[in-house]
C-alpha cells in the first residue's frame, strides 16, 4: 500500500466512525461526494484491502507484446535506419512496415537495445527571437547548403532553400552546383509558383553582393566609396522591383539556418532510405515525400491573411530578366566578340548608332543567346573569325639546327695541328740561313 492510499484509509476511517463529514472527506481527497459514498462503500465491503487498485501487480493490457517489440528492434537495426531517433522511427515503421508504435514506447525499446541514447535536457541561453513577419510574401530568406545529401553514393549536390518569414512555407531544389545561372533557375521557379515577394534575405555571398575593393594599406577603410555594379541576381531583383538585405552573421537568417538543420537530420536519413543516387531521385524525393510533409507538420497561420505577393506583369519577360548579362563593343563591320567566338549582326537589324556601340548580350537559361541594342533585340549569325596567313619561308633560309654542333674533319686537324709541339726547339729555329739558294745545278 502506497502513501496515498495510507492518507486516504485515515479520512475513510474518519468518515465511517462519523468523526467528519462526507463534504469534508471530499475536500480533504481532492474528489467529489459522489466519489467519496463510492470508496466508503467499497471500504466497508472489503476492508483496506479494497482502496488498492484491481490492476496492481498485473501486466498493463495496452502493453507492447515481445514479438512486436523484437520485430521493431530488428527493423530497426538495419543499417539503412542507422541514426534515427524514436520519433523518425515510429513514422518509418508505421508508414512503410505497418508496425504502428507511441513515439515514448518505441523510446524505451530503442534504449533497451542500444539503437538510441538518451540525453539530458540542457538549460539553453534564452534567445530573444525576432518576431515573424506578419504576411506571407513579405519577407523571403534565401540560402544554399553544401551538406553531402547523398553519403557518398552519387555525386556532389547543393540545396537551395527560399522559406517564408511568416509561414515558414519552403521552395527547395538540389541543383548540382551553387552557381548564378542554378539559383536563377529556382528564383524562377518560386517566382511562376507563388509571384513576386516584397524582399529576399540573404547572406553577403558573391552571388548577391559585388565584393567591395579596398586599399593593402587600410583595409576595412572606405576610402572614397563608389556604388559597386550589381551581380547578375542583384540585377535581376532590381528589374523586377523585389528588395534585397544582408545579413550580417548566420544567426540573423536563423529560420533558413534552422531549416537547414532539419534537412541535413531528416532528408538525409529519407534519401538514403529512398536509395537515392542522382540529383534527379533526391528532387524526386524531395517533391513527393519531404516538402508535403514539411507543409503539413512545420508551415504556421501569419498573423495577417492577406498575401504580399504580387502577380508577374506583361513588362516582366523572366527570360531576359533571369538571364546571364554581359556588354560588347561593335566593330566597324558589325561584329562582336563573345565567349572566345565571333558574331555578326544581321543588315536588316543595323541602325543609327550601332557601330561602335555597345549591345548586350543575354545568355538565356536554356542556353541560347539574345542580343539587345538599347530597348530592341538584334539578330545574330557566328561567322568564322579570319585567320592570320603563315610567314612565308625564303629560298635561302636554312633549316634551324636542334640539338648540339659537332665539329667537321678539317676543323679538328686545325686544331689538333695547332696543339702539337713543333719538331725543333725555338733556339734552333732561330739559327736557320733564310737565305734563297740557287737549286738549278
Amino acid at each position: 500500500m502506497s502513501q496515498r492510499d495510507r492518507d486516504r484509509l485515515v479520512v475513510l476511517r474518519n468518515l465511517k466512525a462519523k468523526r467528519i463529514r462526507q463534504t469534508e472527506a471530499a475536500e480533504q481527497l481532492g474528489i467529489t461526494t459522489r466519489q467519496v459514498r463510492r470508496l466508503l462503500g467499497r471500504y466497508k465491503a472489503g476492508g483496506d484491502r479494497a482502496l488498492v487498485h484491481g490492476l496492481r501487480g498485473r501486466a498493463s493490457n495496452r502493453k507492447l507484446g515481445e514479438e512486436k517489440r523484437a520485430e521493431a528492434v530488428r527493423i530497426l537495426s538495419q543499417q539503412v535506419y542507422r541514426g534515427f531517433g524514436p520519433t523518425l522511427a515510429a513514422e518509418y515503421l508505421a508508414k512503410r512496415h505497418q508496425l504502428k508504435i507511441g513515439r515514448e514506447s518505441l523510446r524505451q525499446i530503442m534504449i533497451q537495445a542500444g539503437l538510441w541514447r538518451a540525453r539530458r535536457q540542457k538549460v539553453e541561453v534564452v534567445h530573444d527571437w525576432r518576431p515573424r513577419r506578419s504576411a506571407r510574401g513579405e519577407l523571403v530568406q534565401w540560402d544554399t547548403s553544401d551538406h553531402d545529401w547523398l553519403e557518398g553514393r552519387g555525386e556532389r549536390l547543393y540545396l537551395i532553400h527560399m522559406i517564408d518569414d511568416a509561414t515558414s512555407e519552403l521552395l527547395a531544389r538540389f541543383v548540382p552546383s551553387d552557381s548564378t545561372a542554378e539559383n536563377l533557375k529556382v528564383l524562377e521557379h518560386y517566382l511562376r509558383t507563388h509571384g513576386r515577394p516584397l524582399g529576399f534575405y540573404t547572406d553577403k555571398a558573391s552571388l548577391f553582393q559585388t565584393t567591395v575593393k579596398r586599399r593593402r594599406d587600410m583595409p576595412g577603410q572606405e576610402i572614397d566609396p563608389v556604388e559597386m555594379a550589381p551581380t547578375q541576381i542583384g540585377r535581376a531583383l532590381r528589374e523586377l522591383a523585389i528588395a534585397w538585405t544582408a545579413a550580417h552573421s548566420p544567426q540573423a537568417k536563423g529560420r533558413v539556418e534552422r531549416s537547414f538543420r532539419t534537412a541535413q537530420d531528416r532528408l538525409v536519413k529519407g534519401l538514403r532510405v529512398a536509395g537515392a543516387r542522382t540529383v534527379q531521385d533526391a528532387n524526386r524525393y524531395l517533391e513527393r515525400e519531404f516538402l508535403p510533409w514539411w507543409k503539413q507538420h512545420l508551415t504556421v497561420l501569419p498573423a495577417s491573411p492577406t498575401d504580399a505577393h504580387r502577380p508577374l506583369g506583361g513588362q516582366h519577360d523572366l527570360a531576359a530578366i533571369l538571364s546571364l548579362v554581359e556588354t560588347r563593343s561593335v566593330a566597324n563591320d558589325y561584329t562582336f566578340q563573345f565567349q572566345g567566338q565571333q558574331y555578326q549582326i544581321a543588315r536588316q537589324d543595323i541602325c543609327t548608332g550601332l557601330r561602335g556601340g555597345i549591345v548586350h548580350v543575354e545568355t538565356r537559361l536554356d542556353g541560347t543567346l539574345a542580343v539587345r541594342f538599347g530597348s530592341r533585340y538584334v539578330s545574330i549569325r557566328q561567322c568564322q573569325r579570319a585567320q592570320k596567313p603563315a610567314p612565308l619561308k625564303t629560298a635561302t633560309s636554312r633549316p634551324r639546327r636542334r640539338g648540339p654542333v659537332h665539329a667537321s674533319e678539317h676543323v679538328r686537324r686545325i686544331h689538333s695541328a695547332l696543339l702539337q709541339r713543333p719538331h725543333l726547339p725555338t733556339w734552333q729555329v732561330a739559327d736557320i740561313d733564310r737565305t734563297r739558294t740557287d737549286h738549278s745545278d
